[in-house]
């Protein structure tokens, strides 16, 4: 099939080994990045024939960008522990239609789920990804925080990703406050620089925009949940950034 799978890994014995069998249905070898895992991450992965290397962790795409020399394959298809390809992307990948046209990445539409609840709503879908690309002629680019592939010739396909992320608020939340931090600090160093009302300017956006206009409003409490995340991950980001500009004034 000539394709390589590309994961990078922090303590995901839960998901590695499901993840690994879903991309040797469409892939001829897999590729672990390993952050020093401390459950058993790393021996699944080797049961289950993939490659492991090790690398402390970069940053989002530094981390990825760092396994693509271990992979033999120009074409490479990159998931997380917890993504998996849904029928139709794999019928995608196997009939060879990203061969047609001078494409060298694909964009994929991302599902994702609470437990096993689809958020189809508040901003959630299309929640559109490249994972899959041409590493000859596209890459990984530098940032720490909800990295992108740069290509020159992409294609948004309508085909999907599964992504089982979270089993609670709780876990959702965590990871916004994690990602708020990092994306504060990325833009600082990239040299946004911001006044006391943006914060509470976005995140009111925010949150209009995810409840009223991407049907929040329909789903219930649900609905409204997913809404007030995103304006907390919008408000926290440039809280945190007029935190970081007075620490460096």
């Amino acid at each position: 099939m000539e394709i390589s799978g590309l994961i990078i890994t922090f303590n995901e014995e839960k998901n590695i080994g499901k993840c690994i069998d879903a991309l040797l249905k469409v892939c001829d070898e897999v590729v672990i990045v390993d952050s020093f895992s401390k459950d058993r991450t790393v021996e699944i992965a080797k049961e289950k024939g993939a490659k492991v290397v090790e690398q402390a962790y970069l940053g989002d795409g530094p981390q990825r960008a760092y396994g693509l020399p271990f992979c033999k394959n120009d074409w490479v298809l990159n998931l997380d522990a917890d993504e998996f390809l849904d029928k139709d992307a794999e019928d995608f990948i196997l009939s060879k239609k990203y061969l047609e046209g001078n494409y060298d990445a694909f964009s994929f539409r991302v599902k994702n789920f609470l437990r096993d609840k689809l958020i189809d709503f508040s901003g959630w879908y299309p929640d559109q990804k490249v994972r899959f690309f041409n590493k000859q002629s596209a890459h990984f680019s530098d940032a720490v925080i909800h990295q992108k592939v740069i290509t020159k010739n992409e294609k948004k396909v309508s085909v999907h990703i599964l992504h089982y992320g979270w089993d609670s608020y709780d876990q959702i939340i965590a990871k916004k406050n994690q990602y708020s931090g990092w994306h504060a600090q990325q833009l600082y160093e990239k040299g946004k620089r911001i006044n006391a009302f943006k914060p509470v300017l976005n995140g009111t956006v925010a949150f209009i925009r995810c409840y009223f206009f991407k049907k929040g409003v329909f789903n219930g409490t649900d609905g409204l949940a997913m809404a007030v995340i995103q304006a907390f991950f919008s408000y926290m980001k440039y809280v945190k950034l007029l935190k970081i500009q007075k620490e460096n004034k």
